[in-house]
């Protein structure tokens, strides 16, 4: 499908909508003629998207939602359907980073991270599935993995397990989908270096100087290779639009990370240090 023959005159809901890839998502959504829900726990922030596009002429509602509180969800999955009718395309978005060694990220700072990254998209779909699978019109949703899904790294525990989790799910999601035969499409959205403010706002573990010297190596990555949220949002409404279940915003490192992944579980090799782990670790 096109983006407009998928997307055009539907209503769209995307959590951690406030900033990075999920205000490019909504940002995109809502210039294909989409009424856009954005959700987020930074009020401040969808609160500004929101303005900006309805300044360009689009329409958008704010819901403030903690994606941990599977009650808030519940709430935003009413109030978009109140609001906006039938909802054509759910992405879950809503993520942190971390920075830090196991043994020296707080216990909250564990509990916080995969409430956000891995039970805000489990509800998150378990929850708006039902209403799509009975809506007669081709409906869509998203799970934002990342690329770090497909591989491992030191002092990013919390984050790289709650993606390899998500990929995990929407695999799953994706089968039991398969065996309802509706028009309910599925995507693991797995992104490269996109320039958002993931390691700005990170918490981090005890060790201050450690943290700091991987955040600098991260964010230069990024910055230096990283599309903007905005090119990102496009690519990735569009693998969605195309039913792709593989979504990147940086195919060709997907595909190398998948090829790498493969090998390694095909060896059974033990854990190795990729090239960006021994920069931080060497700093």
């Amino acid at each position: 499908m096109t983006l407009n023959e998928a997307f055009a005159g539907g209503a769209a809901v995307i959590t951690g909508a406030g900033s990075g890839i999920g205000e490019g998502i909504a940002r995109g959504a809502a210039s294909l003629g989409m009424k856009v829900a954005l959700a987020d726990i930074a009020v401040d922030r969808i609160e500004r998207v929101a303005a900006d596009i309805k300044d360009q002429g689009g329409e958008a509602i704010v819901i403030p939602t903690d994606v941990t509180d599977r009650h808030a969800l519940q709430r935003l999955a009413d109030n978009a359907y109140d609001a906006c009718g039938d909802v054509t395309l759910l992405v879950n978005n809503a993520g942190i980073e971390s920075l830090g060694l196991i043994w020296e990220t707080s216990a909250e700072t564990w509990d916080k991270l995969l409430g956000i990254n891995v039970s805000g998209v489990v509800h998150g779909a378990r929850i708006f599935a039902p209403r799509m699978l009975k809506s007669p019109r081709q409906t869509f949703i998203a799970n934002i993995a990342s690329i770090g899904g497909l591989g491992m790294m030191p002092s990013q525990a919390p984050y790289t397990m709650s993606k390899h989790a998500v990929l995990s799910f929407t695999e799953c999601l994706f089968l039991e989908m398969q065996l309802q035969d509706k028009p309910v499409s599925i995507s693991a959205v797995l992104p490269g270096p996109v320039a958002t403010r993931i390691f700005e706002d990170a918490p981090t573990g005890n060790d201050a100087a450690f943290a700091e010297r991987q955040r600098d190596v991260m964010h230069s990555m990024i910055s230096q290779g990283g599309m903007t949220p905005l090119e990102a949002g496009k690519i990735i409404l569009e693998g969605i639009a195309a039913k792709q279940f593989w979504v990147s915003t940086h195919p060709e490192i997907m595909a190398f990370m998948a090829q790498a992944r493969a090998d390694y579980l095909s060896k059974l090799a033990p854990p190795a240090l990729a090239d960006a782990a021994k920069q931080i670790l060497e700093s």
